[in-house]
């Protein structure tokens, strides 16, 4: 499977969409320039055209070796913006570049080849073929580049290891569970080798023990194997717990992008504020996030005397709880280049544990 290149690196855009709109009816091209010369909303695009916007103006780019969650209500657009990657979807308007390849620009065989070799889609609904053993619904990518049997058997095989279905290539679709029917459709993402990973809603019916257990798999997986990847999903947490970054979707339109510390910590809008509202702090935010200026605490409470409980920048929330339970002064943030970064008061930590910020 991919190792990590000698030339890799992880800044580099993989998947980058630029003013990407989608509109669908029969009038959308006229939707399209009443928008940018009018400005319509999406309700006036509706009565005046009979036309829906389903993306409108989305701009990201996701990093190689990153995992790049999507998420929002139904109806909010993510599913039909991600496939725009693979061109499942033409947009209206806008540019969609994966591995500097513009996608818009290929004739069908290059797109074909694309898909094939470049971009792996693992769906809700699995997408096994029921008369096909497991493993040749795992070798199906590399039969259709033309590999010899046994060069796609011994390519299933090794990414069956990975998500321990070893025991069940033999088997068909209907003789194993929901879980492991997701497996196989990760392992034949695997086995195809692909550098960008879609992955659309993938966990979202199975049932939450099993979803947990693929979830840390797929991390795993996606770690080890350095795939960069779209993930959508309509669970916070989900996303939280996967996402290096997150962007929220509601009516076709991105509200936020950012880290999920970033986007529970500073929601943008109260539409975000909703969903983040039920997620637990206490081991995403980091002491950076909560500590303030050494200069200002001191300006407050006098200078620090050496003896406060030391914690490191990147230390959670529960771990600043443990290592100051048996202090009750200020917490120093320790950077390793520049020593004291910034102080922790108690207030501070228990603003982290109820609202994420002092002012949220």
């Amino acid at each position: 499977m991919n190792a990590v290149p000698d030339n890799f690196d992880p800044n580099e855009a993989v998947i980058d969409l630029q003013g990407v709109w989608k509109i669908f009816g029969t009038r959308s091209a006229e939707a399209m320039e009443a928008i940018q010369a009018r400005g319509l909303t999406k309700p006036q695009v509706h009565e005046e055209f009979d036309c829906v916007v389903g993306v409108a103006d989305a701009t990201f780019q996701v990093r190689r070796g990153e995992i790049y969650c999507i998420m929002g209500l139904s109806g909010s657009g993510k599913s039909t913006l991600v496939r725009h990657v693979n061109r499942l979807l033409t947009p209206t308007a806008g540019k969609v570049v994966v591995n500097g390849t513009d996608i818009m620009a290929l004739g069908e065989q290059e797109l074909l080849k694309v898909r094939n070799e470049h971009i792996a889609m693992v769906f809700q609904n699995f997408g096994l073929l029921p008369h096909r053993s497991v493993r040749d619904n795992v070798a199906m990518p590399l039969e259709i580049r033309g590999y010899s049997q046994n060069a796609r058997w011994k390519a299933a095989e090794d990414a069956l290891a990975l998500v321990d279905l070893s025991d069940w290539s033999e088997k068909f679709a209907h003789e194993l569970s929901g879980g492991m029917q997701q497996r196989v459709g990760l392992a034949r993402a695997i086995a195809a080798d692909a550098e960008v990973l879609l992955m659309d809603e993938p966990f979202s019916a199975l049932d939450p023990l099993i979803r947990r257990q693929l979830q840390e798999e797929f991390m795993r997986l996606a770690n080890q194997m350095n795939k960069t990847t779209l993930f959508i999903t309509h669970d916070l947490e989900e996303a939280v717990r996967i996402g290096d970054r997150i962007a929220i979707m509601k009516d076709g339109v991105i509200v936020q992008t950012g880290t999920p510390e970033e986007i529970i910590m500073n929601p943008a809008d109260d539409y975000v504020m909703d969903f983040v509202g039920g997620i637990s702090r206490i081991n995403l935010i980091r002491a950076h996030s909560l500590a303030r200026p050494r200069a200002e605490f001191e300006a407050e409470h006098g200078p620090l005397t050496g003896e406060e409980t030391v914690v490191s920048g990147n230390d959670t929330l529960r771990q600043i709880i443990v290592k100051a339970a048996d202090s009750t002064g200020p917490i120093v943030v320790q950077d390793d280049d520049i020593g004291t970064s910034g102080v922790i008061t108690r207030n501070d930590i228990l603003n982290g544990v109820i609202l994420g910020t002092e002012d949220s």
